[in-house]
């Protein structure tokens, strides 16, 4: 029997609805599937919000930057850019963040009494972050990659993004700029959809001058900026693959937990370093008597341990020059005019070095180093080629390599021949210190 043609159109119109509402059910769940975040990406927009949102500011004049100085009594958000190298310490991975806050309120900190501009390059103040250890921070690395090796072929388990458009972007993707002269990397935090699935806002996060800087920006404009100097957007597609034994689980630093809480300056006294913070043996310890709500200082005493090292009577207010040269975790706090104490800071002393075969190696043969320790225990060591930038190698310290105190560095790992930087790296619970020499790479 035929049907009517009002009915037939009826239930043309009910299939055509049931497909589209199919397909836009299909459509919304792959949208959502791009969307569901992995632990890893979770914890990656989390602490890469740590150090970009974290407010600071400086108590005195002289906090060096880009062209000039930061501006007493200015508060500032995320942390500042600074290629500290093997001379200053990166925030996050050398030091605690806390430290540096710590070191924000010293008016006789490094922070305000060290300038490494013209001592390293694209490097100003003592603690700072730079685009590569802003990311690396992020995605969860023992140490940082340089910009430049976290893409293809450098690494595993990433690849490039296919179409390279805003409309394919994902969390924690990362923004590669090519040399020009420095390579550059950006992470992508959080991305803004409307009704219909459609992507509309992409933030981007980034460490470079003057701090850590946060774009939200439009689809045309986050696409106009990838366009632009042969910008590629990158995935991480198996995070472990990516890291290697660069796993940020594997070691001391960073510590996230301890970098996300709000910590309690001291007000009495506070380290030339901040405070939670190691140091070299005998190196100088300045310690600046602030007593900031003028209590009255009766004595600054220094502890080993349980063990009183250092008592001075009546010290009053300033900077007192100390150094140790037994390795240890240390205290330093105030009795106050009333006999209570004041809260301590905490540094640790310690002993890091290195010897290497002579002033030059092979390039096809391996080498060893040498390595002495002391309150530390040393975890890697790093080679630099000061002739080509790319070489640029990572060597993990074992257990065996300690108890040995030997460190093989394998033939034909530096490429280049020249001058190699070599840092040795060493971390306990206060951060970690760097020790440098330089050998000559031969045939």
């Amino acid at each position: 029997m035929n049907m009517p043609p009002r009915i037939s159109l009826c239930l043309l119109f009910s299939v055509v609805s049931l497909l589209c509402l199919q397909n836009t059910s299909m459509g919304a769940d792959k949208q959502a599937d791009a969307d569901r975040l992995e632990a890893w990406q979770k914890k990656g927009v989390d602490y890469a919000r740590i150090m970009s949102q974290v407010k600071w500011t400086p108590v005195a004049e002289g906090m060096p930057r880009r062209k000039g100085h930061f501006e007493a009594g200015t508060e500032y958000t995320g942390v500042p850019y600074s290629s500290v190298k093997h001379v200053g310490r990166y925030i996050g991975f050398d030091i605690f963040l806390k430290t540096f806050l710590a070191a924000v309120e010293n008016p006789h900190s490094v922070l305000y009494t060290e300038n490494l501009y013209g001592k390293v390059s694209n490097a100003e103040c003592y603690y700072g972050k730079v685009c590569s250890s802003y990311t690396s921070y992020a995605l969860q690395c023992g140490v940082w990659y340089v910009s430049r090796l976290h893409n293809p072929p450098y690494r595993e388990g990433v690849i490039l993004v296919e179409p390279q458009t805003a409309q394919a972007v994902r969390v924690g993707d990362i923004i590669y700029t090519p040399p020009a002269p420095g390579s550059h990397v950006e992470i992508v935090t959080r991305i803004t959809r409307n009704d219909e699935g459609k992507v509309t806002h992409v933030r981007v996060e980034e460490s470079r001058p003057l701090t850590t800087k946060t774009s939200n920006r439009s689809v045309s404009s986050f696409n106009s900026h990838l366009a632009a100097r042969g910008r590629k957007l990158i995935r991480i597609t198996d995070l472990d693959a990516w890291r290697g034994k660069n796993k940020a689980e594997s070691f001391l630093f960073p510590n996230y937990a301890e970098d996300a809480k709000t910590p309690v300056i001291n007000r009495v006294l506070l380290l030339d370093r901040g405070d939670w913070v190691p140091y070299f043996k005998d190196q100088k310890v300045k310690i600046n008597i602030m007593d900031r709500d003028a209590q009255g200082v009766k004595s600054l005493v220094v502890k080993r341990g349980d063990k009183v090292v250092e008592e001075i009577d009546q010290p009053g207010k300033g900077v007192m020059e100390l150094s140790f040269s037994v390795c240890g975790d240390y205290t330093a706090h105030c009795v106050m005019n009333d006999n209570s104490l004041s809260q301590a800071c905490e540094f640790s002393v310690c002993d890091l070095d290195f010897s290497m075969p002579g002033k030059t190696a092979s390039k096809s043969e391996p080498w060893e180093l040498k390595i002495q320790s002391d309150n530390m225990q040393v975890i890697m060591a790093l080679l630099v080629s000061d002739t080509d930038s790319y070489d640029h190698q990572d060597v993990f310290v074992t257990e065996q390599d300690r108890q040995k105190g030997i460190v093989v560095i394998p033939a034909n790992l530096i490429q280049s021949k020249g001058n190699v930087q070599v840092w040795l790296v060493g971390e306990n619970k206060y951060g970690r210190l760097k020790k440098r020499r330089d050998i000559l790479i031969q045939d």
